[in-house]
Protein backbone atom coordinates (compact mmCIF):
# COMPACT_ATOMS: atom_id res chain seq x y z
CA UNK A 1 0.00 0.00 0.00
CA UNK A 2 3.40 2.27 -0.10
CA UNK A 3 2.45 5.46 -2.06
CA UNK A 4 -1.48 5.86 -1.15
CA UNK A 5 -2.30 9.15 0.50
CA UNK A 6 -4.55 7.30 2.47
CA UNK A 7 -1.54 5.58 4.04
CA UNK A 8 0.90 8.45 4.11
CA UNK A 9 -1.50 10.45 6.28
CA UNK A 10 -1.75 7.56 8.93
CA UNK A 11 1.73 6.69 9.19
CA UNK A 12 1.85 10.39 10.65
CA UNK A 13 0.19 8.67 13.47
CA UNK A 14 1.65 5.38 13.48
CA UNK A 15 3.66 5.66 16.89
CA UNK A 16 1.39 6.91 19.16
CA UNK A 17 -1.48 4.60 17.59
CA UNK A 18 0.76 1.50 18.10
CA UNK A 19 1.31 2.52 21.85
CA UNK A 20 -2.20 3.13 22.09
CA UNK A 21 -2.94 -0.25 20.14
CA UNK A 22 -0.72 -1.86 22.63
CA UNK A 23 -1.78 -0.22 25.70
CA UNK A 24 -5.34 -1.19 24.88
CA UNK A 25 -4.23 -4.45 24.82
CA UNK A 26 -2.23 -4.53 27.33
CA UNK A 27 -4.90 -3.50 30.17
CA UNK A 28 -8.25 -4.95 31.50
CA UNK A 29 -11.13 -5.14 29.15
CA UNK A 30 -14.23 -3.14 29.88
CA UNK A 31 -17.36 -3.28 28.27
CA UNK A 32 -17.65 -0.31 25.45
CA UNK A 33 -21.39 0.50 23.83
CA UNK A 34 -19.91 1.39 20.78
CA UNK A 35 -18.19 -1.65 20.63
CA UNK A 36 -19.76 -4.53 22.37
CA UNK A 37 -17.53 -7.41 21.23
CA UNK A 38 -14.48 -5.43 20.83
CA UNK A 39 -14.21 -5.05 16.53
CA UNK A 40 -11.43 -3.22 17.10
CA UNK A 41 -9.63 -6.02 19.09
CA UNK A 42 -9.90 -8.07 15.83
CA UNK A 43 -8.51 -5.53 12.65
CA UNK A 44 -4.96 -5.31 12.50
CA UNK A 45 -2.74 -1.94 12.87
CA UNK A 46 -3.28 -0.97 8.83
CA UNK A 47 -6.83 -1.47 9.33
CA UNK A 48 -7.25 0.63 11.94
CA UNK A 49 -5.18 3.58 10.74
CA UNK A 50 -6.68 3.90 7.31
CA UNK A 51 -10.37 3.37 9.32
CA UNK A 52 -9.59 5.95 11.76
CA UNK A 53 -7.95 8.61 9.10
CA UNK A 54 -11.12 8.31 6.59
CA UNK A 55 -13.03 8.15 9.55
CA UNK A 56 -11.97 11.80 10.63
CA UNK A 57 -12.37 13.08 6.84
CA UNK A 58 -15.67 11.59 6.91
CA UNK A 59 -16.76 13.33 9.83
CA UNK A 60 -14.54 16.89 9.36
CA UNK A 61 -15.76 17.28 5.67
CA UNK A 62 -18.51 15.06 4.87
CA UNK A 63 -20.89 15.70 7.37
CA UNK A 64 -20.79 19.46 6.75
CA UNK A 65 -21.91 19.15 3.84
CA UNK A 66 -24.56 16.69 4.28
CA UNK A 67 -27.23 18.48 5.55
CA UNK A 68 -27.61 21.30 2.79
CA UNK A 69 -26.79 18.67 -0.10
CA UNK A 70 -29.56 16.89 1.00
CA UNK A 71 -32.06 19.23 1.19
CA UNK A 72 -30.90 20.40 -2.13
CA UNK A 73 -30.39 17.13 -4.09
CA UNK A 74 -26.89 18.06 -4.74
CA UNK A 75 -23.80 16.06 -4.33
CA UNK A 76 -20.26 18.56 -4.49
CA UNK A 77 -18.29 16.78 -7.63
CA UNK A 78 -15.29 17.89 -5.27
CA UNK A 79 -16.19 15.12 -3.22
CA UNK A 80 -14.52 12.74 -5.74
CA UNK A 81 -11.48 14.03 -5.89
CA UNK A 82 -10.56 14.70 -2.24
CA UNK A 83 -11.25 10.41 -1.79
CA UNK A 84 -9.04 9.71 -4.61
CA UNK A 85 -6.60 11.65 -3.44
CA UNK A 86 -6.66 9.65 0.21
CA UNK A 87 -6.68 6.31 -1.87
CA UNK A 88 -9.68 5.02 -0.97
CA UNK A 89 -11.40 4.14 -4.35
CA UNK A 90 -10.38 0.21 -5.48
CA UNK A 91 -8.59 0.28 -2.07
CA UNK A 92 -8.62 -3.62 -2.49
CA UNK A 93 -7.91 -3.74 -6.27
CA UNK A 94 -3.32 -4.36 -6.72
CA UNK A 95 -1.38 -1.71 -9.23
CA UNK A 96 -2.70 1.02 -11.50
CA UNK A 97 -2.59 3.70 -8.46
CA UNK A 98 -4.73 1.14 -6.10
CA UNK A 99 -3.68 0.12 -2.66
CA UNK A 100 -3.75 -3.61 -2.28
CA UNK A 101 -5.95 -3.84 1.08
CA UNK A 102 -8.14 -6.35 2.45
CA UNK A 103 -11.42 -6.43 1.83
CA UNK A 104 -12.14 -5.69 5.44
CA UNK A 105 -10.95 -2.38 5.19
CA UNK A 106 -13.24 -1.42 2.18
CA UNK A 107 -16.24 -2.40 4.36
CA UNK A 108 -14.29 -0.05 6.72
CA UNK A 109 -14.22 2.32 4.76
CA UNK A 110 -17.98 2.04 3.48
CA UNK A 111 -19.16 1.69 7.28
CA UNK A 112 -17.81 5.45 7.78
CA UNK A 113 -18.36 7.04 4.79
CA UNK A 114 -22.63 5.44 5.31
CA UNK A 115 -22.27 7.19 9.02
CA UNK A 116 -22.52 9.97 7.58
CA UNK A 117 -24.92 9.44 4.54
CA UNK A 118 -25.74 6.42 2.16
CA UNK A 119 -25.16 8.76 -0.70
CA UNK A 120 -21.83 9.15 -0.34
CA UNK A 121 -21.05 5.71 0.64
CA UNK A 122 -22.53 4.80 -2.68
CA UNK A 123 -20.49 7.48 -4.78
CA UNK A 124 -17.70 5.16 -3.12
CA UNK A 125 -18.40 1.97 -3.83
CA UNK A 126 -20.61 2.65 -7.21
CA UNK A 127 -16.81 3.94 -8.34
CA UNK A 128 -14.87 0.95 -6.65
CA UNK A 129 -16.95 -2.08 -7.14
CA UNK A 130 -19.26 -1.18 -9.72
CA UNK A 131 -16.73 0.38 -12.00
CA UNK A 132 -13.24 -0.34 -11.48
CA UNK A 133 -13.73 -3.96 -10.30
CA UNK A 134 -15.12 -5.08 -13.61
CA UNK A 135 -12.53 -3.20 -15.86
CA UNK A 136 -10.16 -4.77 -13.10
CA UNK A 137 -11.63 -8.55 -13.39
CA UNK A 138 -12.94 -8.10 -17.70
CA UNK A 139 -11.22 -5.53 -19.20
CA UNK A 140 -8.04 -5.58 -21.12
CA UNK A 141 -4.37 -4.64 -20.54
CA UNK A 142 -5.52 -1.71 -22.52
CA UNK A 143 -8.90 -0.62 -20.73
CA UNK A 144 -6.95 -1.03 -16.97
CA UNK A 145 -4.02 1.13 -18.19
CA UNK A 146 -6.84 3.75 -20.13
CA UNK A 147 -9.65 4.35 -16.72
CA UNK A 148 -8.24 2.64 -13.37
CA UNK A 149 -5.72 5.45 -12.60
CA UNK A 150 -7.99 8.46 -12.95
CA UNK A 151 -10.64 6.32 -11.77
CA UNK A 152 -8.54 5.82 -8.87
CA UNK A 153 -7.90 9.69 -8.15
CA UNK A 154 -11.19 10.62 -8.53
CA UNK A 155 -10.34 12.15 -12.14
CA UNK A 156 -13.30 10.13 -13.70
CA UNK A 157 -16.06 9.62 -12.30
CA UNK A 158 -17.78 6.62 -13.33
CA UNK A 159 -21.40 4.86 -13.10
CA UNK A 160 -22.78 1.07 -13.47
CA UNK A 161 -25.56 0.86 -16.16
CA UNK A 162 -27.61 -2.35 -15.39
CA UNK A 163 -31.33 -1.71 -14.24
CA UNK A 164 -33.68 -1.20 -16.63
CA UNK A 165 -37.01 1.27 -16.70
CA UNK A 166 -39.09 -2.47 -17.79
CA UNK A 167 -36.96 -4.73 -15.89
CA UNK A 168 -35.83 -4.56 -11.96
CA UNK A 169 -34.58 -7.75 -10.93
CA UNK A 170 -34.86 -9.48 -13.73
CA UNK A 171 -31.72 -8.55 -15.52
CA UNK A 172 -31.58 -11.58 -17.53
CA UNK A 173 -34.81 -9.35 -19.60
CA UNK A 174 -32.75 -6.58 -20.33
CA UNK A 175 -33.46 -5.10 -23.40
CA UNK A 176 -29.98 -3.30 -24.65
CA UNK A 177 -28.38 -4.65 -26.77
CA UNK A 178 -25.43 -4.67 -29.55
CA UNK A 179 -25.94 -5.40 -32.76
CA UNK A 180 -24.17 -4.82 -35.98
CA UNK A 181 -25.11 -1.64 -38.02
CA UNK A 182 -25.10 -1.99 -41.84
CA UNK A 183 -25.84 1.77 -42.35
CA UNK A 184 -23.48 2.50 -39.61
CA UNK A 185 -21.25 -0.39 -40.41
CA UNK A 186 -20.31 -0.93 -36.93
CA UNK A 187 -21.18 -2.67 -33.70
CA UNK A 188 -24.02 -0.29 -32.32
CA UNK A 189 -25.29 -0.02 -28.86
CA UNK A 190 -29.44 0.99 -27.82
CA UNK A 191 -31.22 0.87 -25.00
CA UNK A 192 -32.10 2.66 -21.66
CA UNK A 193 -30.95 3.01 -17.77
CA UNK A 194 -32.57 3.93 -14.97
CA UNK A 195 -31.73 4.26 -11.26
CA UNK A 196 -27.61 4.53 -12.14
CA UNK A 197 -26.00 6.44 -9.44
CA UNK A 198 -23.98 9.01 -10.63
CA UNK A 199 -25.14 9.25 -14.13
CA UNK A 200 -25.08 12.65 -14.53
CA UNK A 201 -21.94 13.30 -14.20
CA UNK A 202 -20.57 10.76 -15.10
CA UNK A 203 -17.25 10.69 -17.48
CA UNK A 204 -17.16 6.72 -17.78
CA UNK A 205 -20.00 4.41 -18.10
CA UNK A 206 -19.90 0.49 -17.59
CA UNK A 207 -22.73 -0.60 -19.88
CA UNK A 208 -24.64 -3.91 -19.50
CA UNK A 209 -25.95 -5.08 -23.01
CA UNK A 210 -26.88 -8.43 -24.74
CA UNK A 211 -24.93 -9.19 -27.92
CA UNK A 212 -27.88 -9.88 -30.74
CA UNK A 213 -25.83 -12.30 -32.49
CA UNK A 214 -24.51 -14.99 -29.68
CA UNK A 215 -27.03 -14.02 -27.26
CA UNK A 216 -24.80 -13.19 -24.43
CA UNK A 217 -24.36 -9.96 -21.87
CA UNK A 218 -21.69 -8.25 -22.23
CA UNK A 219 -19.66 -5.42 -21.01
CA UNK A 220 -19.11 -2.02 -22.65
CA UNK A 221 -17.54 0.78 -21.88
CA UNK A 222 -18.27 4.70 -22.86
CA UNK A 223 -16.56 8.08 -22.79
CA UNK A 224 -19.08 11.28 -21.93
CA UNK A 225 -19.08 12.24 -25.42
CA UNK A 226 -20.31 8.84 -27.36
CA UNK A 227 -22.33 10.71 -29.95
CA UNK A 228 -25.59 9.07 -29.40
CA UNK A 229 -25.13 8.95 -25.10
CA UNK A 230 -27.34 11.44 -22.81
CA UNK A 231 -28.06 11.04 -19.61
CA UNK A 232 -30.62 12.73 -17.16
CA UNK A 233 -31.30 13.33 -13.68
CA UNK A 234 -34.00 11.93 -11.08
CA UNK A 235 -35.55 14.52 -9.32
CA UNK A 236 -37.67 14.29 -6.24
CA UNK A 237 -35.98 11.60 -4.63
CA UNK A 238 -36.70 11.14 -0.84
CA UNK A 239 -33.90 8.64 -0.50
CA UNK A 240 -30.25 8.98 -1.30
CA UNK A 241 -30.99 13.34 -2.01
CA UNK A 242 -27.05 13.92 -1.82
CA UNK A 243 -26.59 11.57 -4.87
CA UNK A 244 -26.59 11.77 -8.28
CA UNK A 245 -29.08 9.57 -10.12
CA UNK A 246 -29.79 9.58 -13.17
CA UNK A 247 -31.19 7.29 -16.62
CA UNK A 248 -28.65 6.89 -18.85
CA UNK A 249 -29.81 6.60 -22.91
CA UNK A 250 -28.23 5.42 -25.66
CA UNK A 251 -29.50 5.82 -29.28
CA UNK A 252 -27.28 3.86 -31.83
CA UNK A 253 -24.20 4.55 -30.04
CA UNK A 254 -21.15 3.33 -31.86
CA UNK A 255 -18.72 1.13 -30.72
CA UNK A 256 -15.60 -1.10 -31.32
CA UNK A 257 -14.47 -3.87 -30.16
CA UNK A 258 -11.97 -2.90 -27.68
CA UNK A 259 -14.73 -1.20 -25.81
CA UNK A 260 -16.16 -4.48 -25.12
CA UNK A 261 -14.83 -6.01 -21.85
CA UNK A 262 -12.86 -9.18 -23.50
CA UNK A 263 -13.61 -11.39 -20.40
CA UNK A 264 -16.69 -10.64 -19.05
CA UNK A 265 -19.43 -12.99 -20.71
CA UNK A 266 -22.74 -13.63 -19.03
CA UNK A 267 -24.57 -12.74 -16.61
CA UNK A 268 -21.80 -13.64 -13.82
CA UNK A 269 -19.85 -10.75 -14.46
CA UNK A 270 -21.98 -7.78 -13.15
CA UNK A 271 -23.02 -10.47 -10.72
CA UNK A 272 -19.55 -10.43 -9.58
CA UNK A 273 -19.51 -6.77 -9.28
CA UNK A 274 -22.68 -6.60 -7.83
CA UNK A 275 -21.54 -9.19 -4.34
CA UNK A 276 -18.69 -7.05 -3.90
CA UNK A 277 -20.66 -3.65 -3.88
CA UNK A 278 -23.35 -5.52 -1.46
CA UNK A 279 -20.85 -6.64 0.97
CA UNK A 280 -19.70 -2.95 1.09
CA UNK A 281 -23.62 -2.39 2.01
CA UNK A 282 -23.76 -4.88 4.55
CA UNK A 283 -20.61 -2.68 6.20
CA UNK A 284 -21.96 1.06 5.30
CA UNK A 285 -26.00 0.31 6.48
CA UNK A 286 -24.82 -0.49 10.27
CA UNK A 287 -22.64 2.42 9.79
CA UNK A 288 -25.51 4.30 9.55
CA UNK A 289 -27.50 2.36 11.90
CA UNK A 290 -24.28 3.34 14.28
CA UNK A 291 -25.34 6.98 13.98
CA UNK A 292 -28.80 6.52 14.56
CA UNK A 293 -27.96 4.83 17.83
CA UNK A 294 -25.78 7.44 18.87
CA UNK A 295 -28.50 10.40 17.87
CA UNK A 296 -30.87 8.62 19.91
CA UNK A 297 -28.39 7.81 22.76
CA UNK A 298 -27.06 11.57 22.95
CA UNK A 299 -30.96 13.11 22.74
CA UNK A 300 -32.32 10.89 25.50
CA UNK A 301 -29.49 11.31 27.72
CA UNK A 302 -30.43 15.19 27.33
CA UNK A 303 -33.77 15.35 27.01
CA UNK A 304 -35.40 15.73 30.30
CA UNK A 305 -38.84 14.46 31.46
CA UNK A 306 -40.97 13.77 34.53
CA UNK A 307 -37.57 15.69 36.16
CA UNK A 308 -35.36 12.62 34.88
CA UNK A 309 -33.51 11.96 31.52
CA UNK A 310 -35.49 10.06 29.20
CA UNK A 311 -32.73 7.97 28.88
CA UNK A 312 -33.75 6.39 32.53
CA UNK A 313 -36.96 5.12 30.85
CA UNK A 314 -36.91 1.25 30.58
CA UNK A 315 -38.56 1.02 27.71
CA UNK A 316 -35.62 3.68 26.12
CA UNK A 317 -32.85 1.38 27.61
CA UNK A 318 -35.11 -1.67 25.82
CA UNK A 319 -34.41 -0.05 22.30
CA UNK A 320 -31.16 0.88 22.56
CA UNK A 321 -30.29 -2.55 23.90
CA UNK A 322 -32.02 -4.03 20.92
CA UNK A 323 -30.48 -1.59 18.48
CA UNK A 324 -27.06 -2.26 19.66
CA UNK A 325 -27.29 -6.07 19.72
CA UNK A 326 -28.24 -5.90 16.11
CA UNK A 327 -25.24 -3.75 14.90
CA UNK A 328 -22.69 -5.62 16.89
CA UNK A 329 -23.75 -8.77 15.46
CA UNK A 330 -24.81 -7.37 11.95
CA UNK A 331 -20.57 -6.02 12.25
CA UNK A 332 -19.40 -9.33 13.65
CA UNK A 333 -20.57 -10.88 10.66
CA UNK A 334 -19.51 -8.60 8.10
CA UNK A 335 -15.88 -8.85 9.18
CA UNK A 336 -16.32 -12.60 9.26
CA UNK A 337 -17.44 -12.57 5.68
CA UNK A 338 -14.76 -9.95 4.74
CA UNK A 339 -11.75 -12.53 6.06
CA UNK A 340 -13.27 -15.14 3.99
CA UNK A 341 -13.76 -13.33 0.70
CA UNK A 342 -9.80 -12.39 1.86
CA UNK A 343 -9.37 -16.27 1.91
CA UNK A 344 -10.86 -17.01 -1.20
CA UNK A 345 -13.86 -18.55 0.34
CA UNK A 346 -16.64 -16.34 0.18
CA UNK A 347 -19.50 -17.19 -1.62
CA UNK A 348 -22.28 -15.27 -3.01
CA UNK A 349 -25.12 -16.72 -0.62
CA UNK A 350 -23.42 -15.43 1.89
CA UNK A 351 -23.46 -11.75 1.22
CA UNK A 352 -27.43 -12.30 0.24
CA UNK A 353 -27.64 -12.93 3.80
CA UNK A 354 -25.51 -10.29 4.73
CA UNK A 355 -27.12 -7.83 2.85
CA UNK A 356 -30.76 -8.64 3.34
CA UNK A 357 -30.20 -8.68 7.07
CA UNK A 358 -27.64 -5.53 7.88
CA UNK A 359 -30.05 -3.22 5.58
CA UNK A 360 -33.30 -4.70 7.36
CA UNK A 361 -32.29 -4.20 10.51
CA UNK A 362 -30.37 -0.57 9.80
CA UNK A 363 -34.07 0.62 8.59
CA UNK A 364 -35.51 -0.70 11.65
CA UNK A 365 -33.28 0.99 13.67
CA UNK A 366 -34.05 4.16 11.92
CA UNK A 367 -37.31 4.17 12.59
CA UNK A 368 -37.18 3.14 16.50
CA UNK A 369 -34.72 6.01 16.65
CA UNK A 370 -36.70 8.52 14.75
CA UNK A 371 -39.53 7.94 17.16
CA UNK A 372 -37.10 8.10 20.21
CA UNK A 373 -36.75 11.54 19.21
CA UNK A 374 -40.16 12.30 19.10
CA UNK A 375 -41.51 15.33 16.76
CA UNK A 376 -37.76 16.22 16.68
CA UNK A 377 -36.94 12.83 15.08
CA UNK A 378 -38.59 14.38 11.73
CA UNK A 379 -36.55 17.29 11.52
CA UNK A 380 -33.01 17.11 9.39
CA UNK A 381 -30.78 18.46 11.83
CA UNK A 382 -30.87 15.28 13.79
CA UNK A 383 -29.92 13.32 10.86
CA UNK A 384 -32.41 10.61 11.89
CA UNK A 385 -34.56 10.89 9.76
CA UNK A 386 -32.34 11.20 6.87
CA UNK A 387 -30.88 8.01 7.70
CA UNK A 388 -34.31 6.83 7.73
CA UNK A 389 -34.85 7.75 3.97
CA UNK A 390 -31.62 6.28 2.89
CA UNK A 391 -32.31 3.26 4.46
CA UNK A 392 -35.68 2.34 2.34
CA UNK A 393 -34.06 3.01 -0.84
CA UNK A 394 -30.96 0.63 0.25
CA UNK A 395 -33.10 -1.82 1.85
CA UNK A 396 -34.29 -2.31 -1.79
CA UNK A 397 -31.49 -1.65 -4.40
CA UNK A 398 -28.54 -3.92 -5.73
CA UNK A 399 -31.69 -6.46 -4.72
CA UNK A 400 -34.46 -6.13 -2.86
CA UNK A 401 -34.79 -8.24 0.17
CA UNK A 402 -37.38 -10.07 -0.94
CA UNK A 403 -34.98 -11.31 -3.96
CA UNK A 404 -32.07 -12.21 -1.60
CA UNK A 405 -34.98 -14.02 0.56
CA UNK A 406 -35.25 -16.59 -3.04
CA UNK A 407 -31.54 -16.60 -3.46
CA UNK A 408 -31.52 -17.99 0.17
CA UNK A 409 -34.46 -20.12 -0.47
CA UNK A 410 -33.06 -21.88 -3.42
CA UNK A 411 -29.66 -22.48 -1.60
CA UNK A 412 -31.77 -24.33 1.04
CA UNK A 413 -33.91 -26.26 -1.11
CA UNK A 414 -32.15 -26.82 -4.21
CA UNK A 415 -35.66 -25.35 -6.26
CA UNK A 416 -35.64 -21.96 -7.99
CA UNK A 417 -38.50 -19.78 -7.44
CA UNK A 418 -37.42 -16.96 -9.84
CA UNK A 419 -39.36 -19.25 -12.96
Amino acid sequence: MAGTSLQRLSLKFLKTRHNRFVARHASKAIFNWEDPLNLESQLNEEEILLKDTFRAYCQEKLLPRVLEGNRHEVFDRKIMNEMGELGVFGCTLKGFGCSGASNVTYGLLAREAERVDSSYRSALSVQSSLVMTPIYLFGSEEQKNDYLPKLAKGELVGCFGLTEPNHGSDIGAMESNISYSKEEKSLVLNGAKTWITNAPIADAFVIWARHVEDKRIKGVVLRRDSPGLRTSKIQGKFSLRASETGMIFMDNVKISEDQILPKALGLSAPFTCLTSARLGIAWGAMGAAESCLAAARQYTMERQQFKKPLAANQLMQKKMADMMTEIALGLQSCLHVSRLKDDDLLVPEMVSLLKRNNCGKALEIARVARDMLGANGISDEYNIIRHMMNLEAVNTYEGTHDIHSLILGRAITGLNAFV
